[in-house]
């Protein structure tokens, strides 16, 4: 149990336990998990430390606040390790590029069009830039002919996520998985 002197400040994170909780009356909940009902803070802090424990407000936007018979740190521990684990587990999705040139060959394009498959299948996202080079810029259907190529291609991987427009000298789509 935590010993606090007289006067110390709130903790600023965390849950609030014993004598931090504000409200007057709180519904208490043991070490063994039995509701012992609706009683005053004070009163239900005196029984917390008779058994060794703190009280911890463990619902506070509830009417009233339902406080559990705790170790406060062993709870916050435990509060964490679940935070980390969630952190750890969620998958940040990243934007991969390919680059392809408007005169792209049919198998350099095949091997191209593998890599998007694989990307996608992994869970990112993936930027096609399309490089127009010198006299190719007047040429900007062909370019538009082959993102929509790749469209069709990783259609029933992927979906376009943005549509292929010009910025400068290069054309860009963006595909994400469905």
């Amino acid at each position: 149990m935590i010993r606090r002197p007289q006067g110390a400040p709130m903790p600023m994170n965390g849950p609030r336990f014993n004598e931090f909780i504000q409200s007057p009356k709180v519904r208490v909940i043991d070490q063994d998990g039995e509701n012992l009902g609706v009683m005053y803070t004070r009163e239900a802090f005196e029984q917390a430390q008779a058994v060794g424990l703190d009280l911890v407000e463990v619902s506070p936007n509830a009417d009233p606040p339902v406080a559990k018979f705790l170790d406060v740190g062993k709870f916050k521990y435990e509060a964490q390790k679940k935070a980390n684990l969630a952190r750890k587990s969620q998958k940040t999705q990243e934007i991969k590029e390919i680059k392809m040139r408007p005169n792209i060959d049919d198998h350099d394009y095949d091997t191209k069009m593998k890599k998007i498959i694989e990307f996608i299948g992994e869970g990112d996202k993936v930027k096609v830039t399309l490089r127009f080079r010198g006299r190719e810029l007047s040429h900007g259907q062909l370019g538009m002919q082959l993102l929509q190529r790749v469209q069709a291609d990783a259609a029933e991987t992927a979906k376009v996520e943005a549509y292929p427009r010009m910025e400068g000298r290069q054309m860009l789509m963006v595909l994400s998985p469905k």
